[in-house]
């Protein structure tokens, strides 16, 4: 059974793996170490910011979507088209002192025990807990990020009505799943109908939600979104069980569109999403109108949250331009070119650029050029470029500030 740990728990765990020498005396640092997954070439990469040069190897058996989880400690590499999930612990640790953190840092060190199952895809954490779909399963399996900052790949699995692209994360007692319909063409898989409070075994602990093709997914503050055909769907647990809210697409969207990637704030409560293929949505679950729009100039490539600048998100476009939006003004403050057009015509998972944060960098795949880009936040300059050998496609960042002793 999955034990569910404080955030102080958490913080306070160790890793143990093989410690890089430090300095002899208390000092504040900030490392953060980069992970890149390669387009075609089966491994991930690791490497130090400040030391770029040295590098670690993980072999996987495919291409790789990479997770930054567990308070930066570890390292989840989903593997759809090959069946598997790699964990790799990150070697950052962290304690929490209240008036200060200690930071700890060891070599990355990939766990010997890995995931199979048919197609992995979602990846969500919440409570503490990493819940990975297995789109070809119909399940998903939940894991402790105690557990698995410590080497431990203990399983708790959460079974759905049908197997389906979607996902399933811890809810009080209970957990909530997509849910599909019963009814499905030939050789698809079926149709996402809504959301619904599950029991372990797939039984209904609450009423079906309508969200027609149910699809992305996103925590802050008290609230879980989903991404519907009708709206975005929020969820809020109170005092008298799971309260449910349709948000629906203002009136002047443009219509035709939805949301299908969501992201969400640690610092407050709003919502960043896709709406369609050129444009964003800025989501407030708790004021109507509930949305604001952000035209781009261009079809969206990826796009990130700025967990330290809480009032900015940066999306990178096709013709190569990244742009700082203000989530609370939604205006476009700044836009500047950082790498060459990737159109978005062709295969979904063709190599195009990726976006993490690093502190003040924005750190950017550029597949076709072999580069990882570092970006400053503030001011848009390119501060540095790193050559990866092979297709670096996607990436998770780990690290962080601390004390050292």
């Amino acid at each position: 059974m999955i034990k569910r740990l404080s955030s102080v728990s958490l913080l306070a765990l160790s890793i143990s793996t093989i410690a890089i020498a430090s300095e002899n005396h208390d000092d504040s640092m900030t490392r953060y170490r980069v992970f890149i997954g390669d387009h075609a070439t089966p491994q991930v990469t690791a490497f130090d910011l400040d030391n770029p040069d040295k590098r670690w190897t993980f072999n996987t058996a495919g291409q790789s979507k990479l997770y930054s989880v567990s308070n930066n400690g570890l390292i989840v590499a989903v593997q759809s088209d090959n069946d598997q999930v790699n964990f790799i612990q990150s070697g950052f640790h962290f304690h929490d002192h209240g008036a200060h953190t200690d930071i700890e840092i060891n070599y990355p060190v990939a766990l010997k025990k890995v995931l199979q199952g048919p197609r992995p895809f979602h990846l969500v954490e919440h409570d503490d807990l990493v819940s990975i779909n297995f789109d070809k399963g119909g399940y998903a399996d939940v894991l402790d990020g105690h557990e698995l900052t410590e080497g431990h790949i203990e399983v708790t699995r959460v079974q759905q009505n049908h197997a389906h692209h979607g996902f399933v994360t811890p809810w009080g007692d209970n957990w909530l799943s997509s849910i599909a319909s019963n009814e499905a063409e030939e050789g698809h898989a079926p149709p996402r109908i809504g959301l619904q409070a599950i029991k372990a075994d797939g039984t209904p602990a609450g009423d079906l939600q309508t969200c027609t093709g149910l699809h992305g997914e996103a925590f802050s503050g008290a609230y879980l979104t989903v991404g519907c055909k009708e709206g975005v769907l929020a969820a809020k647990a109170g005092k008298n069980g799971t309260e449910y809210k349709m948000l629906p697409y203002p009136a002047d969207f443009p219509k035709g569109e939805t949301t299908g990637t969501l992201l969400g704030s640690k610092s407050f409560q709003i919502f960043l999403g896709n709406y369609g293929k050129k444009s964003l949505a800025i989501i407030d679950p708790t004021e109507a109108p509930y949305m604001q729009l952000v035209e781009l100039p261009f079809r969206r490539v990826d796009f990130i949250l700025d967990p330290v600048r809480l009032q900015n998100a940066y999306v990178l476009t096709e013709n190569g331009q990244i742009h700082r939006i203000n989530l609370l003004s939604g205006e476009i403050e700044k836009s500047t070119r950082v790498t060459a057009p990737y159109s978005m015509d062709g295969h979904w998972n063709d190599p195009r650029p990726r976006l993490a944060m690093a502190g003040d960098n924005i750190v950017i795949t550029d597949p076709n050029a072999g580069l990882i880009r570092l970006i400053n936040a503030k001011d848009f300059s390119e501060s540095k470029t790193i050559n990866i050998e092979g297709i670096p496609y996607n990436i998770a960042v780990a690290g962080g500030s601390g004390i050292s002793h």
